[in-house]
Parts: structure tokens; sequence; C-alpha cells
């Protein structure tokens, strides 16, 4: 799981104290804005909060553009990086010059990042705060993926009305993992070579 020893502040607020079902109808109707939200955008750029079980935080600035490609800068210090593009998710660890990779459809990421996807299959609605649209994916085929729950927040101004406050990110072993955004910017210019990477085994042999 990517997110285990980085990922994964007090976790985002999913659900109401008082969990009621949700009606079949009102959740055929928000996953289906949750899909138009993901198919609507085409750059998307964010502060990020990332907390783990534990209780470290850290930080750093997101830039996701459709379809696929997503990177995770994190604050200066850090020498840590998580890059989506081309089909793969990688995280470099640049202290121990470590590069692992995996295809982006085995990471809870990949919901994000295959807007073409009809989510209606894998996931589902979370009852909690009208206020907020959350939605908890898993393939069912694959438990060793981990389960992802997404929160939005009503906005009339973002892609489909709905703009994404972060995510919750449970792997096979339990490791939880908290990102909340900020600074939403939807639309922005993103520059061709903002998902390259430097591959520190390269400079290792050098």
């Amino acid at each position: 799981m990517v997110f285990r020893s980085i990922v994964p502040l007090a976790p985002l607020v999913l659900i109401a104290a008082a969990p009621a079902a949700v009606p079949a109808a009102a959740q055929a109707s928000d996953l289906a804005t949750v899909q138009r939200h993901l198919q609507g955008i085409t750059t998307m750029t964010a502060d990020f909060t990332q907390a783990d079980r534990n209780g470290k935080v850290l930080t750093g600035t997101l830039t996701w553009k459709q379809p696929g490609n997503i990177r995770f800068q994190y604050e200066k210090g850090v020498p840590l990086l998580i890059v989506a593009e081309g089909g793969a998710l990688t995280f470099v660890d640049y202290s121990v010059r470590q590069v692992q990779r995996w295809p982006i459809r085995n990471s809870p990421l990949g919901v994000l990042l295959d807007p073409k996807r009809d989510i209606a299959g894998f996931a589902k609605m979370v009852p909690g705060d009208g206020r907020l649209v959350s939605v908890e994916a898993r393939d069912p085929k694959h438990p060793e993926y981990g389960v992802i729950t997404l929160v939005f927040a009503r906005n009339p101004a973002a892609p489909a009305g709905l703009s994404l406050q972060g995510w919750v990110a449970l792997d096979s072993q339990n490791n939880r993992t908290t990102i909340r955004l900020s600074n939403q910017r939807y639309g922005a210019p993103v520059a061709a070579n903002a998902f390259r990477w430097t591959d520190p085994r390269r400079t290792a042999r050098n």
C-alpha cells in the first residue's frame, strides 16, 4: 500500500453521530454526481495535510490532471514524493534512494484517477452530514487494495457542484491515512513536466 510508511490532525468527519440508511434513489443520484465530478475535472491543485494513525502530520501541495496524473509534493525537508503517471503509481524515498511502483488500479487512488470507470460497481454512499457527500470505494475481488472514503462538499462553483475535501485510506494491514485538502483550484494550466520525477537510483550509480 503506497501510504503505509508516510500515510494515512483529527480524521475527517465522515459520518454523523446517528447514521441512517441512505435511500437507493439518493445513493444512485449522489454516486452519479460524484462520477460527473470526476469526469468534469481537467486539472486541480490544492494544499494538503496528511496524517497517519500515529498522529504524524506532513503537508505539501497536490497537482492533479485527468486522466491518471497526480503529484504529492511534500513540504521542504521531507524527502518523499508520490507521483501517478503512465498507469503507474510511484513512491520515492530520496533519503534511502528507494523507488516503489505498482499499477494505479491496485491503489485506492485508482478511483480518482480513472474517470471513465463506473464507480457504481464498487462504491457506496456513506450516511452523514447533508452538507457533505461521502463515498466509500473498495474492490470486493481484491480486498488487498484497501478501502478509500472520499469526502466532498457541495459547492456550485466546482465541477458537478462538488469539491473534494479529502479522503481516508485504509489498507489491508489496517494502516489509516487521512488527507485533508484546502485552497482547491480547478482548471488552471498544469505544465507538461509536472509529473516527471528524478530517479534516485540513477543518481546513486553516477
